[in-house]
């Protein structure tokens, strides 16, 4: 087994090493790779989508699992789950008036589950709660988004309130796991159930990134046309990258630990 590590640290001692503008570089390298290889081997770019909605659910399992069982909300941010619960709300709304489809059931799902979350956060296990290291301002993200909403929106034939509407769930998912990131950043150490579920929205992110950056290619670029015209295009598809960057730099910790055999996730300063 350690002659099994020393190649994997190696290579990452290498990377960590190296100055910002190469670690960009690498990750870009690798996230192209990544989807060279899901073109190749998923021919329905449609099941990246699904596969992003069931690891999504793999990760609220989880989380579940540490509320329900461990009896403990140390770690989570409240911010993080209500800014979740917020762009759901809304992005339901958006769902109910401007398409019902699959996918209003999915958020309906993830939408009850976010607020049974929250009520615990808020009341069960209050007393675990880590309010102090849970200290992002959150209309540092909420206020940009509606100002960019407003800017940026579709150019579709609904209401102008509905197309303001699904533009600020858009970009507001884009950055809800900012503050579940300064948490962990303020810990610095993060334990398993929390890194299992921070781990698995990023696949899922990445997934539907994917999802949206390859039906783009298959289509040749009408995908763009088809959401409409002017900004609002290249917006949606930067909130899908946005999302995945956000989070790549903690899951590239997480698949190290996890390959040293670490139960317990150290972030090293700097990281998120």
């Amino acid at each position: 087994m350690k002659a099994a590590q020393r190649p994997i640290h190696a290579v990452t001692t290498w990377v960590r090493r190296q100055p910002p503008k190469v670690k960009a570089f690498l990750g870009v390298v690798s996230a192209m790779t990544a989807l060279v290889l899901l073109r190749m081997i998923v021919h329905d770019h449609d099941n990246l989508f699904v596969a992003a909605e069931a690891v999504h659910a793999l990760g609220i399992s989880v989380l579940i699992y540490k509320l329900t069982k461990e009896k403990t909300c140390a770690g989570l941010s409240l911010k993080s789950q209500e800014l979740t619960a917020l762009f759901l709300a809304v992005r339901l709304y958006c769902s109910f008036v401007m398409e019902f489809d699959i996918h209003t059931l999915l958020d309906s799902a993830t939408l009850v589950t976010t607020l049974w979350v929250i009520y615990m956060i808020r009341f069960k296990l209050k007393a675990s709660y880590m309010e102090d290291k849970d200290n992002f301002a959150i209309y540092y993200v909420v206020i940009p988004c509606v100002v960019l909403s407003v800017l940026i929106h579709p150019s579709t034939h609904h209401h102008i309130v509905n197309k303001i509407s699904w533009a600020f769930c858009v970009y507001l998912e884009a950055v809800s796991v900012l503050p579940q990131l300064r948490v962990m950043q303020n810990t610095k150490i993060v334990e398993p159930f929390t890194a299992h579920y921070v781990f698995a929205l990023g696949i899922a992110r990445f997934l539907s990134c994917a999802h949206w950056v390859l039906q783009v290619l298959d289509t040749r670029g009408r995908l763009l046309t088809a959401l409409g015209y002017g900004f609002w295009p290249i917006m949606v598809l930067l909130s899908e990258i946005v999302q995945t960057f956000i989070l790549a730099d903690f899951c590239y910790y997480y698949v190290k630990s996890l390959m040293g055999g670490q139960l317990v996730l150290r972030l090293p300063s700097g990281v998120v």
